[in-house]
């Protein structure tokens, strides 16, 4: 794979360094910013969040793909949504040994037996993926997963090409804002719930390190004069209530967020559609052509960024992936008024490393450098 970085300034220790304390002011400048480990929720001292010095080459191929393809899954996330009879199918076995998606799931099932009270719906969907190298020097892109309830770093990856202009000749680096796209999706379901006096607010985690990417989101909405307001878990589990007429004043657990008039960002049915398990299941022949039946041309881009997903239900086709692990351990509606990507986000992590993202302090905000 092609290097971004010339060979002269690789061999030159010296100006690494430079460069990397140049990187570091540029991060600040720009607002590439995180919170401190020791105070998450205070921002009287930040940093910058991590990032690469130089862009990693991506090949132009793969990340056109990945573009062309999101409207698609936009789509298909859509449309199994809306689909009860699937969801129950597909999370059978998984309800029956998971807690978490299980009690997500009574609540899908509660509110499919009431009526959804709000047709109105915002997904912001992340598409994961890793780029598999064949022997030959060729990729290829195979999706991870998608994330219908976890789409961030789309604030900071904002502004990390500005901090990658300060170092490489800007016309390099590619344009990217998905803080703007995100916030117009949101801005569009505020639109459409139809009161000027509808609030938006971010439900957020009681540790708060990455307030600065929700921030350029929110800044967007405060340019169109949208007011926000944040609330944590806890806060809502003790002060929400809804009226008789099901208008949400603050919010409580899940179920009561459900029955509310609120437009849930993503409603419940949507959360679930972002379960490995349901990933697994479109993998299999024909699925997709359920959703699609007309449409091979988006059958076939979809399906063409599918990894291997193999069930761990008891049963032959388990133990056949069981066999496969052990063998080989390594790991790897209605109507759509807005359907859009709004920009793209590349982390990079050490080989050594499975698991964990940008916060969790392995992985590290990058540019890509197409070729």
């Amino acid at each position: 794979m092609a290097n971004a970085i010339p060979e002269k300034i690789r061999m030159n220790t010296t100006l690494l360094e430079n460069l990397a304390e140049v990187a570091k002011d540029a991060a600040l400048l720009k607002g590439v910013l995180m919170r401190i480990q020791e105070t998450p929720n205070s921002s009287e001292l930040v940093t910058y969040a991590p990032f690469t010095l130089f862009p990693t080459p991506v090949p132009e191929a793969v990340f056109s793909q990945a573009l062309a393809v999101q409207t698609h899954f936009n789509t298909l996330v859509d449309k199994i949504s809306q689909d009860a009879e699937f969801l129950q199918d597909a999370l059978a076995s998984t309800i029956e040994v998971d807690d978490f998606t299980a009690r997500l799931f009574k609540i899908h099932q509660q509110i499919v037996k009431e009526g959804k009270s709000q047709s109105v719906v915002c997904g912001l969907n992340r598409s994961d993926y890793m780029l598999d190298q064949a022997e030959d020097g060729s990729s290829s892109l195979k999706q991870i997963e998608i994330n219908t309830i976890a789409a961030s770093f789309g604030g900071l990856s904002s502004r990390t090409p500005d901090v990658a202009g300060q170092l490489e000749q800007s016309e390099r680096i590619l344009d990217n804002n998905p803080a703007a796209g995100l916030a117009r999706a949101v801005a569009k379901a505020w639109e459409l719930y139809g009161s000027e006096k509808a609030v938006i607010m971010f439900l957020v985690e009681e540790v708060q390190r990455n307030i600065f990417d929700h921030r350029y989101v929110e800044k967007e909405l405060w340019n169109r004069n949208i007011p926000t307001m944040r609330r944590r878990f806890d806060d809502v589990s003790k002060t929400g209530s809804i009226d008789q007429d099901k208008r949400l004043f603050d919010w409580d657990a899940r179920l009561m967020m459900e029955r509310s008039l609120a437009v849930k960002c993503p409603d419940i049915s949507t959360h679930l559609v972002g379960t490995k398990k349901v990933q697994q299941v479109l993998a299999k022949p024909g699925v997709l052509e359920k959703f699609f039946p007309h449409q091979p041309q988006v059958v076939e881009q979809i399906r063409a960024t599918f990894a291997g997903l193999y069930t761990l239900d008891m049963g032959p086709e388990g133990d056949t992936t069981v066999a496969m692990a052990l063998a080989a351990p390594d790991r790897k509606g209605e109507d759509m008024v807005l359907n859009e990507c709004v920009g793209h986000l590349l982390r990079t992590k050490s080989s050594e490393h499975s698991d964990g993202g940008v916060a969790a302090g392995v992985a590290v905000l990058d540019n890509p450098l197409l070729f």
